[in-house]
């Protein structure tokens, strides 16, 4: 990965946790060394979510997919954040992932 590219993804996973940070989630952008669910783009208050940042003109769904499944820790649900110029910020989950939280919300009430 070149040094643009690798700029441009710290720069986004700081975006990612800025824009969590405004939602009231507690976030800051992980230590990234290694890889995996000791070191996640994006360190968060959100419990069972795995956050991979892909901040790319070409994404490339299911390798982002498959590299936020090999990262996460076991029982969390992997999304995967992209954002190219001049867009907004998308999140990427499983259809599966997707009903079992909106199960949750609505047995929480929230609808």
């Amino acid at each position: 990965m070149g040094g643009m590219s690798r700029t441009k993804g710290k720069v986004g996973e700081r975006e990612v946790a800025a824009l969590l940070k405004s939602h009231g989630i507690e976030a800051r952008r992980g230590q990234q060394y290694a890889g995996g669910g000791d070191s996640p783009d994006v360190v968060h208050s959100l419990t069972g979510i795995h956050i991979e940042v892909k901040r790319t003109e070409r994404f490339a769904l299911y390798p982002a997919m498959n590299q936020a499944q090999a990262d996460m820790n076991e029982g969390e649900i992997p999304t995967v954040w992209h954002r190219s110029s001049g867009n907004e910020w998308v999140v990427v989950i499983h259809a599966e992932d997707f009903i079992a939280l909106a199960k949750k919300a609505k047995a929480n009430g929230i609808t």
